[in-house]
């Protein structure tokens, strides 16, 4: 079965497995090389992000009410 050499695994395929170990190993080290000079740089994330996510989780309970139910829950531990 051949791949479509559009595709990452159709050029891997149809083009590089074909080539020696140590042409490959050069290609992995000109990869390596050209990501290394042109890293893309990642998004920086900000922790507010995470505001709200599972707020439906914690819809219809009352804070102060599970709050006293763990402390309970501590005490009868110790």
């Amino acid at each position: 079965m051949t791949s479509s050499p559009c595709t990452i695994e159709g050029l891997y395929q149809n083009y590089i497995k074909q080539l020696s170990a140590p042409e490959q190993l050069r290609l992995i080290a000109l990869i390596s090389q050209q990501l290394a000079l042109d890293p893309k740089p990642s998004k920086q994330r900000s922790l507010l992000e995470l505001a709200g996510l599972g707020a439906e989780l914690w819809e219809g309970i009352d804070a102060q009410e599970y709050v006293a139910t763990l402390r309970a829950e501590w005490e009868q531990r110790l």
